[in-house]
């Protein structure tokens, strides 16, 4: 294949089995796309589906896909643990070969605009699509979530690029780009509470947290905002959350460029931060799927940091990481079913 685009949506489905299966079944009918992988989380209510093809093929699977959702899911009645707004929360599209990014804008720009048309609800452009500075982050397009958007949407600030600026209360709203290669990764805190999990959270996420005074009341500036304290890491967005399945919380992490900080940077960070709270990280897991170069760089660090050399085989680097990483925390982490690489 000459030219290849991922995508990867976020479906507002991480419970029922049958409905996963008939979103899974509309991108493997495409033809020209491969479903790569399928991971559903029950607590966030949530699956993370991830595709390749070539541009048309991808487009034409990511919105038959959105058909089988729009069918099945009512986020009327949606409850989970992950930030949401629609049936299809977020649908991007990445440049893996042969495809600029600018191509990939375009991509979104169709899928946007066909189903805000067929289904007659709201849909923004984000990352590299986005129109406007402030729709570039996904937690601003996102702020409120479904519960806010009959209001919302009333306010001409946050008018759709795509549909129209009315509520659409089974489907929400839709957002789609694109996008560098985003990898979604957790750690994992022995506490099904997830204050200490959203804790460290707040401040190693690049946007950081509100500054608080003596009495816990929220300092803000002369113009009423917030005053912030930035995060420690750039590049990566974060919570916490309990994960009810394990019994514990978790660190949820998207890291949105893994150039300027790599999961090794992130996980060695958290535990820093963890010891200071007096909380017990006991590993990591990667949702959906990671290139092949950041778990390289992971187990290059792992090494040295082992006094051994950095210069190994990929099938050593690729444990290393593993290893260092706690990566096999809580199911097994196979390289052949999470590195995209060993997929295509």
């Amino acid at each position: 294949m000459d030219q290849i685009v991922e995508c990867v949506p976020n479906f507002s489905e991480g419970r029922d089995q049958s409905i996963l299966d008939k979103i899974a079944d509309a991108v493997r009918n495409t033809t020209g796309a491969r479903l790569l992988d399928v991971d559903p989380n029950g607590d966030y209510h949530r699956a993370v589906f991830t595709f390749v093809g070539t541009p048309d093929s991808v487009l034409q699977a990511a919105l038959n896909a959105y058909d089988a959702a729009a069918e099945l899911i009512d986020m009327s009645v949606h409850k989970g643990e992950h930030p949401r707004q629609g049936a299809a929360d977020v649908v991007p599209f990445i440049p893996v070969k042969g495809v600029t990014m600018e191509e990939c804008v375009a991509i979104s720009e169709k899928f946007g605009a066909a189903i805000a048309e067929k289904y007659k609800l709201p849909v923004y452009l984000y990352e590299e699509s986005a129109r406007s500075p402030k729709r570039s982050n996904l937690a601003n397009v996102r702020k409120g979530e479904y519960e806010a958007l009959p209001e919302k949407l009333k306010n001409e600030e946050w008018a759709p690029e795509f549909g129209p600026a009315k509520f659409n209360a089974k489907l929400g709203a839709t957002v789609t780009g694109a996008r560098f290669f985003l990898i979604a990764y957790n750690a994992n805190i022995k506490d099904p509470d997830p204050k200490k999990a959203n804790k460290i959270a707040l401040r190693i996420r690049e946007s950081g947290y509100a500054k608080r005074d003596e009495n816990g009341e929220i300092l803000r500036d002369e113009n009423g905002k917030a005053v912030k304290v930035p995060g420690l890491l750039k590049a990566v967005k974060g919570l916490g959350v309990p994960l009810e399945e394990y019994q514990i919380s978790q660190v949820s992490m998207n890291l949105v460029n893994y150039n300027i900080t790599p999961p090794h940077v992130a996980y060695e960070k958290v535990l820093e931060l963890a010891e200071q709270f007096g909380a017990e990280v006991t590993g990591t897991e990667i949702v959906g799927l990671t290139p092949l170069e950041p778990l390289l760089m992971a187990g290059r660090f792992y090494r040295e940091k082992k006094g051994l050399s950095p210069e190994a085989s990929e099938a050593d680097l690729l444990q290393a990481a593993i290893d260092g990483l706690g990566l096999s925390d809580l199911y097994p982490f196979e390289p052949k079913k999470k590195v995209i690489e060993y997929m295509i």
